[in-house]
């Protein structure tokens, strides 16, 4: 049968269960959320007391300090209930989505009922971590067992990538297929196809490889802070670390998994690292106290007023004490720290010899070593192992890609030696001369894969929406390259403009490549895309550049700059081919400008993006304001006899407050993106689908677009907005140079001091950004904003 997801049905609104259905209705779906009825309430109750559990959840959600929700409205998308009187709302769904306690029996009685109120053919998930997704289905009918299966989402559910499909017994294959097309088109994860087995692939390898790190952390006197520090960035993990993570997830969740999964994988050799008696005292301590982690606010780490400084002591593992915070330093660290590439930097750490290089090589010797033993058992093939514990836990590399980085051959006789078993098939792979898991290119693109099962490398087929920017040097489609940017060719006359500085800042080797792909566009391309793959899309105009500048007193050299920037924006705003930005993560000052200047935008989701300059004292001036304006401004003031005061004032609140959305949806409705832009959820897919839309612009016989004017609101709105001014500075809201910022911006944004409104050309508004913009970069608070921006990644108020 064809399916589709129309109407879906979520039960259990606690963090895990409400943070799916605000991913559901976030991509437009209506969602019916259940919960167990209020306590000590009967039916016929009013619903908002009824239904108090779910409401007061939701509204949790909304509060959550890592958003849950895209924007506001989705939750007009979810329709609240309970189970004992609402169950009736799923007979129509076509998605049921199960995310109760994690008890066999509750499940199993819930199914009972579903089973009753289902639609034929509408399909039921369970959200288990851990639990066997047959014994869930036990009992149920026929086309029940046909269309259940497991959709292990990971928390928060709108931001961790993985997402685990776990097939029963008689789960239709078709189903299976499509789940894993709509979890990463619709949903934008990454789906790994799972094995009924405990713990499924990653939560099993965070229980036992994580408590392997606990444990031989604890065994050999390794410090809270020291194992933070060796299990995060360094080797390719955030900065949560081991510890750090636990107190995030929660100790006791800690806990409950790998009591539950201890009994629950009797044949697994590694399991007693889940009953190590260092790690259960540790353990232990923190649940008798309710050091539960971030929750109750103190676990492994608490928070301490020192001298009216917030510090963040660690638990002294052997003491059981809190003591103040260290610095942790370790010569090799020091050392391979500035290596580049993860895979090349863990080698040369598990090469060194101090205790820091002894404990990233057990840990890893372990981990890696763990894989190879659970091949065959919880997946075929080291895909779905590798991808797993990247997307689940946020890894850069997964264990089979660290072990070909380090060196499979050399490396697993060293993990035996020291009493770390590697599995039979690894020892016939080498054997046959097969020196590593994956099949490379001379390029360095990945071409194939080791199969144990057929003892020979299979191919691995390139996904059509997925493009690579590492592969498309790898094959020698870097037209052009210097060293703030590169041009690429994507194929079918597009080009990809990449920017590939320090947090992708804009400075002038990035202008000067713009200048270079204009020039190619004219030749040899037919439109632009604007993307990267690096951790920001861009963090806006290079500040060191301008704080040299503004102590040299070179304000030629800013003017420059400024004009040079402006230039651009209406360059790639009217240019005749088609030009297209594909922002993603962190686009804020110029890098946000120019998002705004391109003809369409493709975004990724997870979009923060805003004009953030009055943080560093002065105002947007690549076109921020006027595009602002443009957008919001304008298509009021189309009407007649509107009023100006509301977009207006909005503009500035946004501009003036550093306002940076939290998501692409909540970007659009900031008039950041427009009606025309595109949302995409899948950031492995944003730069193939800004390619697609670049090409249905050609094909569509895109010329460009005609120069507009904007609406200059004159004096009386800007005496409007000064007052306003006024108010936060006398009541002490704003301080004295933050209130001269803002008058400027207003000024900007009125078209200064017009008698009366008009309609301006762009050059006008720009001209009044470039002069405000001059003139505060001349102020001694705006440089020292500058310069603590700098130093300390957050803004000065001043």
């Amino acid at each position: 049968m064809a399916y589709n997801i129309r109407k879906v049905g979520v039960i259990g609104s606690g963090t895990m269960g409400g943070g799916i259905a605000m991913l559901l209705a976030g991509v437009g779906l209506p969602v019916t959320l259940l919960d167990i009825p209020a306590k000590d309430t009967l039916p016929g109750a009013p619903a908002v007391k009824r239904n108090a559990i779910v409401l007061d959840n939701l509204n949790k959600l909304k509060k959550s300090r890592i958003p849950a929700i895209f924007h506001p409205d989705d939750v007009d998308r979810v329709t609240v209930g309970n189970l004992d009187d609402d169950l009736a709302l799923l007979s129509d769904a076509d998605w049921i989505v199960e995310v109760v306690v994690e008890r066999l029996d509750v499940k199993q009685a819930l199914m009972a009922k579903l089973d009753e109120v289902r639609k034929q053919g509408a399909i039921i998930s369970s959200n288990t971590s851990g639990l066997s997704i047959n014994a869930i289905a036990e009992g149920r009918s026929d086309d029940f067992r046909k269309h259940f299966l497991g959709t292990h989402f990971f928390n928060p559910p709108r931001h961790l990538k993985l997402l685990e499909i776990i097939p029963g017994r008689e789960t239709d294959p078709a189903l299976v297929a499509f789940m894993h097309e709509f979890g990463e088109r619709t949903l934008g994860k990454g789906v790994v196809i799972c094995k009924d087995t405990p713990n499924f692939i990653a939560n099993r390898f965070i229980s036992v490889a994580g408590g392997f790190a606990t444990a031989y952390a604890i065994d050999h006197g390794y410090t809270v802070e020291e194992v933070d520090s060796l299990t995060g960035q360094i080797v390719g993990r955030p900065k949560s670390g081991t510890f750090r993570l636990s107190d995030i997830v929660g100790n006791d969740v800690s806990v409950h998994v790998s009591q539950n999964l201890y009994p629950a994988i009797p044949n697994d050799e590694s399991r007693e690292i889940l009953h190590h008696e260092g790690t259960a005292r540790v353990y232990q301590f923190l649940l008798d106290n309710k050091f539960l982690g971030d929750k109750t606010g103190q676990g492994f780490f608490k928070k301490v007023e020192k001298d009216g400084q917030r510090e963040f002591w660690p638990l002294d593992l052997k003491m059981l004490e809190y003591v103040p915070p260290t610095k942790v330093r370790f010569d090799s660290v020091g050392k391979v720290r500035k290596i580049e590439d993860t895979g090349a930097r863990i080698k040369a750490l598990i090469n060194e010899t101090d205790r820091a290089a002894q404990y990233v090589w057990h840990v890893h010797a372990f981990y890696l070593a763990y894989a190879s033993r659970r091949v065959g058992e919880i997946a075929d093939d080291l895909v779905s192992i590798d991808n797993a514990n990247k997307w689940g836990f946020a890894h850069e590399l997964g264990p089979f890609e660290v072990w070909d980085a380090i060196g499979v051959r050399e490396t697993t006789a060293r993990m035996e030696a020291d009493g770390y078993q590697v599995a039979t098939w690894v020892h016939e792979m080498l054997a046959q001369g097969c020196e590593t898991f994956y099949r490379r290119h001379p390029s360095g693109i990945v071409t194939g894969v080791y199969d144990p099962a057929k003892k020979a490398y299979v191919p691995l087929l390139a996904d059509p929406h997925v493009i690579s920017v590492k592969n498309l040097r790898g094959m020698n489609k870097e037209v052009e390259k210097n060293a703030g940017a590169s041009l690429h060719d994507l194929g079918d006359g597009v080009a990809l403009l990449e920017f590939h500085t320090k947090a992708n800042a804009l400075d002038e080797d990035v202008f000067k490549m713009f200048d270079r792909a204009f020039v190619r566009l004219e030749s040899d391309f037919d439109a632009l895309v604007i993307g990267n793959q690096g951790d920001y899309f861009s963090a806006g105009a290079n500040l060191f550049v301008m704080a040299m500048a503004i102590q040299a007193g070179d304000f030629a050299a800013i003017e420059q700059m400024i004009r040079a920037g402006q230039e651009l924006g209406i360059r790639l705003r009217y240019f005749p081919k088609p030009i297209v930005a594909a922002p993603f993560n962190m686009a804020v000052g110029g890098g946000c400008e120019f998002t705004m200047a391109s003809q369409r935008v493709v975004a990724h989701a997870e979009l923060y993006i805003g004009l953030v300059e009055m943080g560093v004292g002065v105002i947007p001036a690549f076109g921020g304001c006027k595009e602002m304006v443009r957008r919001v401004v304008n298509p009021v003031m189309q009407v007649q006899y509107a009023e100006v005061l509301p977009p207006l004032q909005k503009v500035f609140e946004q501009i003036a407050l550093a306002k940076v959305s939290t998501s692409a949806m909540e970007a659009r409705a900031m008039g950041i993106l427009g009606p025309n832009d595109r949302i995409v959820m899948n950031k492995d897919h944003l730069i193939a689908e800004a390619k697609r839309t670049a090409m249905d612009m050609v094909a569509s016989g895109y010329t460009g677009i005609p120069r507009t004017k904007v609406y200059a609101a004159g004096k009386e709105a800007k005496a409007a907005l000064t007052m306003g001014v006024y108010g936060l500075e006398h009541g002490n809201y704003a301080t004295a140079h933050e209130a001269k910022i803002a008058r400027k911006l207003a000024h900007i944004l009125c078209g200064g001091d017009l008698s009366a409104p008009t309609w301006v050309d762009e050059q006008y508004f720009l001209d009044l950004e470039r002069e405000a913009f001059l003139s505060l970069t001349g102020e001694a608070k705006t440089l020292e904003r500058i310069q603590f921006m700098l130093m300390n990644n957050k803004p000065l108020r001043n």
